[in-house]
């Protein structure tokens, strides 16, 4: 068995092994991450989870994301971009999401920045970071998956020139992985040609 190549789960179908390492991510894999995600508050909801990700395993965040979006109005824009000082308040004594300041304070300043944008403006500035299919070859193992490419630091760098925070090359590059910019499924991952 090579290291870091698909392994078989529970119903015998091979998925990336990150997909086996604990049960919540068995459905996460199979059912959302990298299918296309479209719609501003979707991707704002997206953008915020990575930010607040940054740092830590992304079961931390996908275990305790009712809590963040109750906590953060279902994540729509217009909704956050209300909040006031108390909210600010609110939220970092909320133990049902990450009480980091710096990643509260960068959810809300985004989406106020974000509410000065047309409608679907977010979502067509990501999207025209896509790369066109079959721009890199499908990954055979987790070895074959980039932290960052030239896309991600490009989007990366347009979000930040329009005014939004906390989204680096990185956290912009697992943006694009999540909502399905990018299919980094390995190559013979049961879910990497599902639609």
């Amino acid at each position: 068995m090579i290291e870091g190549a698909a392994v078989p789960g529970p119903d015998g179908r091979l998925r990336c092994p990150w997909a086996l390492s604990t049960e919540d991510y068995v459905s996460y894999h199979d059912e959302e991450w990298g299918r296309p995600v479209h719609g501003d508050d979707a991707l704002y909801e997206r953008l915020s989870l990575e930010a607040f990700q940054s740092g830590l395993s992304w079961i931390t965040i996908l275990r305790r994301r009712p809590g963040f979006r109750a906590a953060f109005a279902d994540f729509h824009i217009e909704k956050v971009a209300a909040f006031t000082d108390e909210d600010r308040e609110r939220l970092l004594a909320d133990a049902g999401i990450i009480r980091n300041r710096s990643k509260i304070d960068a959810t809300m300043a985004n989406a106020k920045v974000l509410a000065e944008w047309g409608q679907g403006e977010l979502d067509d500035l990501i999207w025209s970071y896509a790369p066109e299919p079959g721009t890199y070859p499908a990954p055979k193992t987790i070895a074959d998956v980039p932290p960052v490419t030239p896309e991600s630091t490009a989007l990366s760098k347009a979000l930040k020139k329009r005014g939004l925070r906390f989204i680096g090359p990185t956290t912009a590059y697992a943006l694009m992985q999540a909502c399905g910019l990018v299919n980094d499924h390995l190559e013979a991952c049961a879910a990497r040609n599902t639609p």
